[in-house]
């Protein structure tokens, strides 16, 4: 029986074989799967698309979001947005009320019960992020930020011309 061995290829390697352009397409996308995994089996409760959504509820201080609100930030659909919710709802996680102002609208509260799970994961979290950004500077993390967002701009500037 014949064994083949599979070797793998290094980030190194995918730059040296390809445009950079083509190498940082495919490993943001296999970063995203990862961090997904991780994520997903991070929380007992939710997933990790439920906390991202859990985060960006966080930077709502004044006024609490709408699913479109959240949409927006998150960068993905109403629909999968509700779809979320419907679960963190389910889980007692989040509440939705009727606005006071526009009977149309719902807006979405935080409960008890998820001030409960921040306040249980805070320091798992925080070591986590210390992992993650291990040997990488503040004015590293800073310029991929910038990156991302103009190429997030770009795709954006993409969606409208469509």
């Amino acid at each position: 029986m014949q064994y083949i061995a599979y070797m793998q290829i290094t980030n190194d390697q995918i730059l040296n074989m390809m445009p950079p352009q083509f190498g940082l397409f495919g490993l943001l996308f296999a970063f995203m799967n990862r961090l997904q995994a991780a994520g997903d089996s991070f929380y007992e409760e939710i997933t990790c698309k439920q906390w991202f959504l859990l985060a960006c509820m966080n930077l709502y201080s004044k006024e609490a979001p709408t699913a479109n609100d959240l949409a927006e930030t998150m960068g993905c659909s109403r629909q999968n947005v509700k779809e979320i919710l419907n679960a963190l709802v389910k889980k007692e996680i989040l509440v939705l009320k009727q606005d006071d102002n526009d009977k149309r609208k719902q807006r979405i509260y935080l409960t008890t019960k998820q001030k409960r799970l921040a306040k249980k994961y805070q320091n798992k979290e925080m070591d986590f992020l210390k992992l993650l950004y291990k040997d990488i500077s503040e004015k590293e993390i800073r310029s991929v930020f910038k990156i991302i967002s103009k190429m997030e701009k770009n795709l954006m500037e993409t969606e409208v011309a469509s």
